[in-house]
């Protein structure tokens, strides 16, 4: 089968491997200058900022990958663990060093509060439970209600009904592990305040497989599946934009894509890894749509958007470790003005990336490169970004300099930032959401857009708008879901 995927995210490139590897002749087509999507990779005055996903688990899936083609992944990527996983800093002074030490992180939480560790053991051994549930459906598709039924059972007794944040209160008391042990939703664009306990899995997956750098960056890994895809035989075509999904008037069938410059490149099948709204909205005409009108695709709840700061310094700063979670004044608020009044918050919680603490080869010699990442509202909030985004810009990189990183101002000596309007205009995401549909219970599993769409029998879905949802282990399986439905109709 000839097989066309639009973008070339993680998704799509993991679902190009595997259809390639299984015999299919597979292009891939790329608005960008280079493959990646969100994992795009950006290079200025001699740092490297990775755009999008800086951690990895589930290391596995990619070794798998790999082994599909008959490689090995040493031979493509250097993967290397990271430790502490994250430190998880808060406006009192103290900070959480969370890694996949059992004892160590029964120490740090004896240090914030002593009547948390029997707690701790009764989450982890519940995390268990759910992990071993949830993470054995992660590369089942959901495309028919019975799918959905025989793990209702499951579901019920897990109690997957309450939010992430609930579920994690009920075991923990101290405020500050709270955050820590609850804020893993926002990773994959969720609130844990409303996202299923499902999700709570992440933190045994931590536990269990680790948190991963590929030397290089996150675009090192990108540019190892390009090489791998194109070493069995397919193609990546970039600086090509899809406008159409052209569909069969006859049988309804995908038959190819009408890319921006009027010409028709033919297939069999047809994979999107462009967000799932646009995909509906803008490149299958309404005709052929008759589950996900306009009016099913705008109705869906879609997660926040992101304001990042890609910067270099001409110092190192030696405190801030790989990845660290900056928790502000305020937890449980100002997810709510984010998620459930599409509201700017005056105030912040962030996360900082500062992958030359593993890898110094992404900046210059004495140097550090950076991001920082601010959850914020997507496109349905009043906020106007052309007005915005430069004060508030500055507002964090003050914050930075007064609490955490001294004299940060003096020492940028390069950057470039992108909000809400890029991941609308320039990564096609319905409202600027950075990443699709939200992970609620109700748009989760056989409620989140299918892999098999169910308006055209031959198009399919992977990335995080689909199942089973966002984040690396999420979007990769997606890909892997796809091959196999695909390999098995065909």
């Amino acid at each position: 089968m000839n097989i066309i995927v639009i973008g070339s995210g993680f998704g799509g490139l993991y679902a190009a491997v595997c259809l390639q590897a299984q015999g299919h002749n597979v292009t891939v087509i790329e608005k960008r200058d280079k493959a990646g999507g969100r994992a795009y990779v950006y290079e200025q005055d001699g740092f490297v900022f990775d755009g999008g996903p800086t951690i990895i688990t589930a290391p596995w899936l990619i070794h798998e990958l790999f082994a599909r083609c008959g490689k090995q992944t040493e031979d493509y990527v250097k993967l290397v663990p990271i430790d502490p996983f994250y430190n998880v800093r808060f406006e009192d002074g103290s900070v959480f060093r969370y890694n996949g030490d059992k004892e160590f992180l029964l120490s740090e939480i004896r240090r914030f509060n002593p009547d948390d560790v029997a707690g701790y053991h009764r989450f982890l051994a519940a995390t268990e439970r759910i992990y071993k549930t949830g993470f054995e459906l992660i590369d089942k598709p959901f495309t028919r209600f019975s799918d959905m039924m025989r793990v209702i059972p499951d579901m019920i007794k897990l109690r997957s009904n309450q939010s992430v944040a609930t579920f994690v209160n009920q075991f923990i008391k101290d405020d500050r592990l709270r955050q820590v042990f609850s804020f893993h939703p926002l990773l994959i664009g969720g609130n844990p305040f409303q996202s299923t306990s499902i999700y709570a899995l992440i933190h045994k997956l931590e536990q269990e497989s680790g948190v991963w750098f590929a030397m290089g960056g996150t675009g090192a890994l990108v540019r190892a599946f390009v090489r791998l895809l194109t070493d069995a035989g397919g193609q990546v075509i970039t600086e090509t934009e899809v406008a159409e999904i052209v569909i069969d008037d006859r049988t309804r069938r995908a038959k190819g894509v009408r890319v921006a410059s009027g010409e028709v490149l033919e297939a069999d099948a047809v994979v999107s890894n462009a967000d799932v709204a646009f995909t509906y909205l803008n490149l299958v005409p309404a005709r052929f749509r008759r589950k996900y009108t306009d009016r099913k695709v705008k109705g869906m709840r879609y997660s926040m958007s992101l304001f990042v700061i890609y910067f270099g310094t001409d110092r190192r700063y030696e405190n801030i470790a790989h990845h660290e979670i900056l928790m502000g004044p305020r937890y449980r608020g100002h997810i709510d003005e984010i998620f459930r009044h599409t509201h700017l918050p005056e105030d912040f919680s962030l996360y900082l990336h500062r992958p030359t603490a593993t890898d110094p080869s992404l900046a210059p010699a004495g140097c550090d490169s950076w991001y920082v990442l601010s959850p914020v509202p997507h496109l349905g909030s009043p906020t106007d970004w052309k007005v915005t985004a430069k004060p508030y810009r500055d507002s964090i990189i003050k914050y930075l300099e007064e609490r955490y990183m001294p004299d940060l101002s003096k020492h940028i000596v390069t950057e470039h930032y992108i909000d809400p309007l890029h991941f609308r205009d320039t990564l096609n995401s319905h409202l600027g959401s950075a990443f699709s549909v939200e992970p609620i219970l109700t748009q989760s599993a056989w409620f989140r857009p299918h892999n098999l769409s169910e308006d055209v029998p031959n198009l399919y879905f992977v990335g995080a708008g689909t199942h089973p949802g966002a984040g690396l282990p999420g979007v990769m399986s997606s890909g892997k879901i796809v091959a196999q439905m695909i390999t098995l109709k065909g």
